[in-house]
């Protein structure tokens, strides 16, 4: 069985993005929460989001609350801030590992499939 896992660099102050909130959704046909944690020093969560016989062929949805984190760095974000909540949407083969980083600043984000 495979293992999904993440974390989050902020490339505009170059170090792993701390105390972030993350949520992970199932989508089928209904949105089922999964997982709710924060990032540590690392930027990382301290356990794979979903291993072994939870980790499922199927569509999910990672939420990161990126728009508290800046605020939290004293970084002027303006009014609104333009990124609130990053929301990554996927699919994986259950029997693979997957690792679902998120690269992101107060304007921008990228993410890829790692593994």
């Amino acid at each position: 069985m495979g293992r999904l896992s993440t974390h989050i660099l902020d490339t505009t102050q170059g170090k792993p993005a701390h105390g972030v909130a993350i949520r992970l959704f199932a989508l089928s046909d209904e949105r089922e929460a999964i997982a709710a944690v924060v990032s540590n020093a690392d930027g990382r969560t301290e356990y794979p989001l979903l291993e072994g016989s939870m980790m499922r062929t199927g569509s999910y949805e990672l939420e990161f609350d990126i728009g508290e984190y800046f605020r939290s760095q004293d970084l002027t974000l303006g009014d609104p801030a333009f990124l609130e909540t990053v929301v990554i949407r996927f699919s994986v083969d259950g029997e693979q590992n997957y690792h679902v980083p998120l690269l992101v600043s107060p304007w921008s984000y990228s993410t890829y499939r790692g593994s």
